[in-house]
């Protein structure tokens, strides 16, 4: 298919890529200049603006930070809905409130688009090897007509309602991913200070019941202490705050989640919104004063 994509950053570069490797034609454009590059490389073709993308596309897909940039991208007069032709699949896989990608269905179903939410999880390592779980709102026959390229990128590709569903899915997705991390950060914390190997305490508890998806992926961050950015605390922080307004909205108490926002925004007030969200270790460590262990708090004492 030929596939315009927009956004080619931590994420959505190496999914462009992928689409390369599985035989589409990508059209490719992105605020800075090297991510379209970096997509050139990978056999890849390179848009100077948005309405280059898509004029002839017939998919188009957007991988943002957030709703304005969706918005923007969407509704501006360089934009998708201005430029792109009747009949082509509009497949959103941003990370924005439903009500957001439920308009946005709306709008480009007046154009003529058929329009998908399909945000994802998997962080950048799923981005890269291809296998992030995608969560579909919108008419399933557009998801049977957009399948060639989700197969491409993930392998949980799963309808869940209709336009906009897909972003409360996915509002559910980082309210766990939150947690998680902060229950594995605080593992780290109280091993390390019991005086335990805690690589080795982590291999094991990745083989029991609290074995997850987070700890498989993170835990290299949480041993080394290094958090290059796969998916970063600032974002997350945005993706909380869709949670709790949507919980505010159906007069729902989430008293994990709304602990986990108050932690991702901490994080970020402290300047760690650039960071990995594994970095959320940082702020136990800094509620428990960078913790010792147990000979250095005798050597203290």
């Amino acid at each position: 298919m030929k596939v315009a994509f927009i956004g080619l950053g931590i994420m959505g570069g190496p999914m462009a890529a992928n689409l390369v490797r599985a035989g589409h034609d990508v059209l490719g454009h992105n605020r800075s200049r090297p991510a379209v590059d970096r997509l050139v490389e990978a056999g890849g073709r390179a848009a100077g603006s948005v309405a280059e993308a898509v004029r002839d596309a017939e998919a188009i897909i957007t991988m943002l930070p957030a709703d304005p940039q969706v918005t923007e991208v969407a509704y501006g007069d360089d934009g998708i809905l201005a430029h792109a032709p009747q009949g082509a699949l509009l497949i959103d896989m941003s990370t924005v409130t439903p009500a957001t990608s439920a308009k946005l269905a709306a709008d480009g179903a007046e154009r003529g688009l058929r329009v998908l939410d399909a945000p994802v999880s998997g962080g950048e390592a799923g981005a890269v090897e291809g296998v992030l779980s995608i969560m579909v709102g919108g008419e399933a026959a557009h998801l049977d007509a957009a399948r060639p390229l989700l197969d491409a990128l993930g392998t949980t590709v799963v309808h869940v309602g209709p336009a906009g569903a897909g972003q409360t899915v996915k509002a559910a997705n980082q309210l766990m991913v939150a947690v998680h991390i902060e229950a594995l950060a605080e593992a780290a914390v109280f091993l390390k200070a019991s005086g335990a190997d805690l690589e080795a305490a982590l291999r094991v508890l990745g083989g029991g019941l609290a074995g997850s998806t987070v700890l498989q992926r993170k835990q290299g961050n949480v041993l080394g202490e290094q958090y290059a950015p796969g998916f970063r605390l600032d974002l997350h922080r945005k993706d909380l705050g869709i949670v709790m307004d949507a919980a505010r909205e159906l007069g729902l108490a989430l008293p994990a989640g709304s602990l986990a926002a108050q932690l991702v925004a901490s994080a970020c007030a402290n300047g760690d919104g650039g960071l990995d969200h594994s970095a959320l270790l940082r702020g136990v460590q800094r509620l428990n004063g960078a913790v010792v262990s147990p000979t250095e708090r005798e050597d203290v004492a």
